[in-house]
């Protein structure tokens, strides 16, 4: 039995190593940290650990603060599992909770760079669609985004990423 949860600040160690494990470099764990020490990109509540049922933490899923011209929306990245946990919901089960807090907070727009055959499945489709671009080049099938609120207009233009990102 898993449970998700937004982080508290006992989980930082544990999501660092979560993002080491998953990834060849540290890249993405640096940038989860570097992400939460900036207050304009950094959002309470949406940073998402799935521990199992003796409160190890084996999955995270972040969204921070990104902008579509100037208009405010969330960047999905990045979604970690340890290896011996993954490809068995513990990230689906982390980016749904925090696509639902997201939602519970008035946000909509959510835009993530990844695997085609993976985002979709929560309701990712092209941005292209929505007239957002990424701020570099991508294929159109890997760059995706969602309106947690289909009815609300979204913003077009270009993402402009926290500093973080370093793009």
């Amino acid at each position: 039995m898993r449970t998700t949860r937004s982080e508290t600040p006992d989980d930082t160690e544990a999501i660092h190593a979560v993002n080491a494990a998953a990834f060849p470099t540290s890249e993405e764990a640096d940038l989860v940290d570097a992400l939460r020490a900036d207050p304009l990109a950094w959002i309470d509540g949406l940073s998402i650990v799935t521990e199992t049922a003796d409160g190890e933490v084996v999955g995270h899923a972040l969204l921070t603060r990104c902008h579509v011209g100037d208009a405010p929306a969330l960047a999905l990245a990045p979604c970690a599992v340890l290896p011996a946990h993954q490809r068995t919901g513990a990230g689906s089960a982390a980016i749904r909770t925090g696509l639902d807090a997201a939602r519970r907070l008035g946000e909509n727009l959510v835009v993530v760079l990844g695997h085609a055959d993976y985002y979709p499945r929560f309701g990712f489709t092209p941005a292209s669609r929505f007239g957002v671009r990424a701020p570099f080049e991508v294929p159109d099938d890997a760059f995706l985004a969602l309106a947690l609120d289909p009815t609300r207009p979204t913003p077009t233009g270009v993402v402009r990423y926290p500093a973080a990102f370093g793009v």
